[in-house]
């Protein structure tokens, strides 16, 4: 059992999902022989290192080493834990994931954390229409009921103890309050809600559940304006973006996202027509936030004020992007006029003027130079060496690729200085393809049987092998026992068993540097390897009860013991007929 999720739906998971479908919604895939193909995700490269074995059901890449199933390449993709990584693929195959109790260490459950910030977000949804100012502001504001409604919007009204009294009620209810952040505290301990008198706008995660709050103050003389919920157990600032989910939902198939600064300039984008833009939430953009956003979609348009403010809120966002833009990502920059936001200038000019303004987004490269540019004469010798030097350690950041070899030449081009860049160590040292490799006997019958677990069920008992004295010999017969116990186990399945122990990482090797062969040859060749397995031990029993006889030690049955042994190796094996 593994956080409480059992074991048996694991394998009734993995058995229902391919992990080449699973794989292929994230990460382009083409054909290779057996096997699918791609650039890894997970490190940078040009040529593609990184295989998806629909035999296996398993991935791995040859240039960094990430390798598993398809519960572990979400759990690395899109940053899950485990119980999280299970809930994703049970829900695209339409299961439910059970809970049991156990002796086992659960995982921390959240559950009455989610439940308590969506009450929470119902509560203020339910003040809302009791607030004539609130809905004076919606009004003002030009937002909708369906818009509302969609993006749950609230109201957090006067005084210090609304929420608490709506949602408190016991010690545990108010611990967690707390920890929901939803609380505070001043310097006499009194808790007192952390919300008053804001619009209330939900944060929601990946799978649409509530995890925060932004709230907005709607007089300009009140502050801060806008304030969100601190860290929590659920809640990462430099992770999160508001109104992810709700793009997701609006787009089955996204080839370009747009990031604004502020919730209602969100807000205005979709009610638009254009349900593609997300914000930042009180930080700066975040490398975090930069791969949220090229994974959601290949082309990114940052949208700031045109003020020192704008500009400097947009410089991070292009050192943040810089590392994530492998070849077919494209990130660009909108920089809007004075006095102007999203959400005025979609009210002024509308759908398909904002449009216009957003294909006329300034590219990243062009941004990059202008902006080092700006203040260097680049007509003097010393003016376009200060520009390299600028320069250099930036484009160095950007993966092995067409569009770091492009950055390289403009710069050569605009200063005459070469762009001197490392090759990316992991692309460097990648493999194309496994090498063979000396195995012992126990890890070569291992891989064999991770390749074929259906071969465990002609294995004969007792397991003879079990006598030899070698490491890895009780691990093959607990794996042969797991695959007798469980029909129709498939490779990844068996090594997901041994996810919480020690043994993981070395049968994740194994499985990656497996060759899927034909079947009766593999089936053979682990047979064989028991065979000898079995005459080593034997081997190793004979040689000991020798030694032993030596000194003298010997009990009776041990003589005889030894007497078959001896004479069962001067008997010489029957030939073939």
């Amino acid at each position: 059992m593994r956080g409480r999720i059992p074991d048996s739906f694991i394998d009734d998971l993995l058995a229902r999902v391919d992990i080449v479908d699973v794989i292929e919604r994230r990460v382009p895939l083409k054909k290779a022989g057996r096997e699918w193909t791609a650039c890894c995700p997970f490190h940078n490269e040009r040529s593609p290192s990184f295989y998806v074995s629909p035999a296996k059901q398993f991935f791995h890449c040859f240039g960094c080493g990430a390798h598993g199933s398809a519960v572990k390449f979400l759990m690395d993709y899109e940053r899950l834990e485990f119980p999280d990584a299970v809930e994703e693929l049970a829900q695209s195959v339409g299961l439910t994931v059970p809970r049991e109790g156990g002796n086992d260490a659960p995982r921390e459950d959240k559950t009455d954390l989610y439940a308590l910030l969506n009450a929470a977000a119902s509560w203020y949804e339910q003040e809302l229409p009791r607030s004539a100012e609130a809905q004076a502001y919606c009004r003002k504001r030009g937002l909708d009921t369906e818009t509302i409604q969609r993006f749950r919007l609230g109201w957090a009204p006067a005084g210090f103890d609304g929420v608490i009294k709506a949602l408190g009620g016991s010690d545990k209810r108010m611990q967690l309050l707390n920890e929901a952040g939803m609380v505070a505290s001043n310097e006499r301990g009194h808790r007192y809600d952390r919300f008053r008198e804001r619009l209330m706008f939900p944060i929601l995660d990946r799978r649409g559940r509530v995890i925060a709050f932004g709230g907005r103050v709607l007089q300009s003389d009140q502050g801060p304006k806008y304030l969100n919920s601190p860290e929590t157990p659920l809640f990462h600032k430099g992770r999160e973006l508001f109104a992810m989910w709700q793009v997701k939902q609006a787009n089955p198939s996204l080839s370009r996202i747009v990031v604004v600064e502020g919730y209602m300039d969100v807000i205005a984008l979709h009610q638009a027509g254009l349900p593609i833009a997300v914000a930042t939430l009180g930080t700066a953009t975040t490398p975090e936030h930069t791969e949220v956003l090229f994974r959601a979609a290949p082309d990114v348009v940052f949208c700031f004020d045109g003020d020192r403010a704008g500009r400097a809120a947009a410089w991070k966002a292009l050192e943040a992007a810089l590392p994530r833009l492998r070849d077919g990502r494209q990130a660009y920059f909108l920089f809007l006029p004075d006095g102007e936001d999203p959400d005025t200038l979609i009210r002024k000019e509308g759908k398909d003027g904002f449009e216009k303004r957003l294909k006329a987004a300034t590219p990243l490269s062009e941004y990059f130079f202008g902006e080092l540019a700006h203040d260097v004469d680049t007509t003097s010798l010393d003016g376009r060496a200060r520009l390299a030097e600028r320069a250099r350690p930036l484009v160095a950041k950007l993966p092995d690729g067409a569009f770091r070899d492009l950055m390289a030449q403009e710069l050569e081009k605009r200063t005459g200085a070469r762009a001197v860049l490392e090759a990316d160590p992991a692309a460097r040292h990648s493999l194309q393809r496994p090498v063979a490799v000396q195995r012992s006997l126990v890890r070569s019958a291992i891989a064999l049987l991770l390749a074929q677990p259906g071969v465990a069920d002609d294995v004969a008992r007792p397991y003879g092998f079990l006598r030899m004295d070698k490491p890895g010999v009780e691990l093959l017969a607990e794996l042969i026992d797991l695959a007798r116990s469980r029909p129709g186990i498939n490779p990844a399945m068996l090594v997901e068993h041994f996810a919480e122990r020690p043994e993981y990482a070395a049968l994740q090797k194994l499985m990656a540097a497996m060759v899927v062969g034909e079947p009766e040859a593999q089936r053979a060749e682990f047979f064989d390897a028991l065979a000898r397995m079995e005459q080593q031990a034997i081997t190793q029993r004979r040689e000991w009860l020798t030694s032993k006889s030596r000194e003298g030690t010997l009990d009776a049955a041990e003589k005889a013991e030894l007497r078959q042994l001896l004479a069962a190796r001067a008997t010489p094996p029957a030939k073939a007929g």
